[in-house]
């Protein structure tokens, strides 16, 4: 499955960049996140309770920050397993200044495996475009705090 898109983030580039990178924020931000701590450098274990259709689980694996270019963009590697399957995923995000605001560009790729797969490809895209919409209106709120809004 691939994702990628466009979103608009009302705060500096910095301020995105420096959310995207401290763990706590972070976590904030990713839905069902229980817990994300650092692992070495750039990396995270995490713990997320997901459901989807009547599938409801919890993963457990790393997140992954690569080839960091601040405040412009980085990599991301993802790789969770639980009782309901597996999700390997790895992406990119870019970080363009406009106005005072962020445009943050993302794409990527992922792999679903195990009884979660069993849901189907439509139910599993239209899932992530849900999670990645809770997560930018998560970060808005995070930066909004940030900010003193």
């Amino acid at each position: 499955m691939k994702l990628h898109g466009t979103h608009i983030l009302s705060a500096p580039r910095q301020q995105v960049w420096e959310l995207l990178n401290d763990p706590a924020r972070l976590a904030k931000c990713l839905p069902g996140c229980e817990r994300l701590e650092p692992d070495g450098p750039d990396r995270y274990k995490a713990v997320v309770k997901f459901a989807l259709s009547a599938i409801t689980g919890v993963y457990s694996g790393a997140i992954e920050l690569r080839d960091k270019k601040p405040p412009q963009s980085l990599r991301i590697r993802l790789e969770g397993k639980g009782a309901p399957g597996f999700v390997n995923a790895e992406g990119s995000v870019e970080l363009k200044e406009k106005s005072g605001r962020t445009e943050l560009r993302y794409a990527g790729e992922a792999q679903v495996g195990g009884l979660i797969a069993t849901v189907g490809q439509r139910l599993i895209e239209s899932a992530a475009r849900k999670i990645v919409t809770q997560f930018f209106e998560s970060a808005a709120k995070q930066l909004q705090s940030k900010a003193g809004v």
